[in-house]
């Protein structure tokens, strides 16, 4: 975590743009870094079958360079996951976004047994938008959201498991560890 808080203050984003509905990066440091951590210790405290938030860090040739994240509630009844993530700026428009979204559509559907994921970016995330049309989502809808102090179109997407299977499952990307934390998710295997 305090890692990935450091390379947040490096910077995610031009300042004059703000990608999150929460304008989290817009704090100065160390404040930006507290409260990075902050949203770490609190996602592992709130971990339950109800809700999760599972931040991830993003490793490339060995160096962190973001992080991804699965989101859901009431998991085990509905197997759905939302995808977020972000990326230091140093390694944006390397193709690492779409790695990273590819590994947590395997981690959410292989590793966790979902059958939809859902993502949202605004009308204006070309990155993030780029990346989720590549992968094939489906656009679903258009909803209003603040950004700052000003309402912004927010484009949502989803992708039911079939696509996935069909277009983007691959035999070379393996998930390790997840047996330990499966009951803490509200699940008993792996599929």
């Amino acid at each position: 975590g305090a890692e990935l808080a450091v390379l947040a203050a490096q910077g995610i984003h031009d300042p004059e743009f703000m990608p999150f509905a929460r304008p989290w990066t817009d704090q100065d440091s160390p404040q930006l870094e507290r409260s990075a951590m902050q949203y770490y210790w609190r996602t592992r405290a709130d971990c339950t079958p109800q809700h999760w938030d599972i931040p991830l860090a993003a490793i490339y040739q060995g160096q962190l360079v973001g992080t991804t994240s699965l989101l859901a509630d009431d998991f085990p009844q509905l197997r759905q996951f939302e995808t977020g993530s972000w990326l230091g700026r140093a390694f944006q428009g390397r193709g690492i976004g779409k790695a990273m979204r590819h590994a947590s559509l395997h981690l959410g559907f292989a590793g966790l047994g979902a059958t939809l994921a859902t993502t949202a970016a605004f009308h204006d995330n070309a990155a993030s938008l780029g990346v989720t049309r590549s992968l094939g989502y489906t656009e679903v809808a258009t909803l209003r959201k603040l950004r700052r102090t000003e309402s912004s179109d927010s484009v949502a997407f989803h992708m039911p498991v079939a696509h996935w299977v069909e277009h983007l499952r691959s035999d070379d990307v393996r998930v390790h560890g997840l047996d330990a934390v499966l009951d803490l998710l509200g699940l008993e295997t792996t599929f």
